[in-house]
């Protein structure tokens, strides 16, 4: 696997990470335990050495199979979780909101740390932005855990420009994860430019839209109530109709390379920035060195410009997330 340097900081990924949220949270019951151990084994083993992971993802269930998964592999592997909701840190009970005062940020990571078994977390993220709590104040907390040595690197998830950039003045941002892909690119007109001035590294979450580009769904797709895919209205059944055209745009390229939609969905972030780190998510082994062989997957400036060319002639339809989770993102 090739290795990426997320932006001018000293962290070295793979080119493609894991999300591990699947495995325990969001897409209905959690998986299998020891299977889903297997299956970050069999990652580290194809090279894959960027996990990520959040409290909020159980809550607290996912931190702690991927600390379990990846306890032989210290000093290997790059684990980023993330702080930033009000969750109970002794019953794992939700609250109503977000949460990113500092004395929170620092039980979160003391809490964190133990259930990675690690000494230092390697990217600690605030995984949404916090109106009560000003950006300066949540940076500099995460710089005093750099200080003590209990935190490496800081990151920041869907955050505006506006907000990375006034982070990024009290403590170096290393990456900012937001969702990107041929299906969302809001990135691209603001974000993107930003990160690249500043020298900061970026994520993509969900790069293959919870599936949808890997061109296994259809009009007839149905997701159980506990999968949260069933609430997300640009996979209803009236959208998915209209988005066909971009998994039909996948199948023709991958056709033309000997490649799966879901690899050219992949190779097409990657050659967006030598510094774009997409982690998608499996629970499955013939997903993951699916999505792994997009790393050798080379799309030249022709395929780039055709893909291009027809996407920007798509109008997504449905909103990418469901509005409640919008309005708490800010965007």
């Amino acid at each position: 696997m090739q290795k990426r340097q997320l932006g001018n900081s000293a962290l070295e990924v793979s080119a493609l990470g894991l999300g591990c949220m699947g495995m325990s949270a969001v897409y209905g019951p959690a998986a299998d335990k020891q299977a889903m151990i297997g299956l970050i084994h069999a990652a580290v083993d194809r090279g894959v050495t960027f996990f990520d992971t959040a409290e909020a993802y159980g809550p607290f269930i996912n931190e702690t199979l991927v600390g379990e998964a990846l306890a032989t592999f210290k000093g290997k592997v790059v684990v980023a979780t993330k702080f930033g909701f009000e969750i109970d840190l002794e019953t794992g009970k939700r609250g109503s909101g977000l949460n990113s005062r500092p004395e929170h940020i620092r039980a979160v990571a003391d809490a964190a740390l133990k259930r990675l078994r690690v000494e230092a977390i390697d990217l600690f993220y605030q995984h949404r932005v916090d109106p009560a709590v000003p950006i300066e104040d949540v940076a500099g907390a995460v710089k005093e855990l750099i200080a003590q040595g209990t935190v490496r690197h800081v990151g920041v998830s869907e955050a505006s420009a506006a907000t990375v950039r006034r982070a990024h003045a009290v403590q170096r941002v290393t990456a900012v994860q937001s969702e990107y892909s041929l299906f969302y690119r809001g990135p691209e007109l603001e974000l993107l430019p930003t990160l690249e001035e500043l020298g900061i590294g970026f994520v993509p979450f969900s790069p293959l839209v919870a599936g949808f580009l890997t061109g296994t769904m259809d009009m007839d797709t149905r997701f159980e109530s506990s999968d949260f895919r069933s609430q997300v209205p640009r996979l209803a059944p009236e959208a998915l109709k209209a988005n066909m055209v971009l998994v039909d745009l996948l199948r023709a390229v991958a056709q033309r390379k000997g490649a799966t939609p879901a690899q050219i969905a992949l190779a097409w972030l990657l050659a967006q920035k030598p510094w774009v780190v997409p982690i998608p998510g499996t629970t499955k082994l013939h997903r993951l060195e699916e999505n792994i062989g997009a790393a050798a997957v080379e799309l030249t400036s022709e395929d780039l410009g055709h893909i291009h060319a027809v996407a920007s002639q798509v109008t997504v339809q449905g909103a990418r997330l469901p509005e409640a989770v919008l309005k708490m993102t800010g965007h």
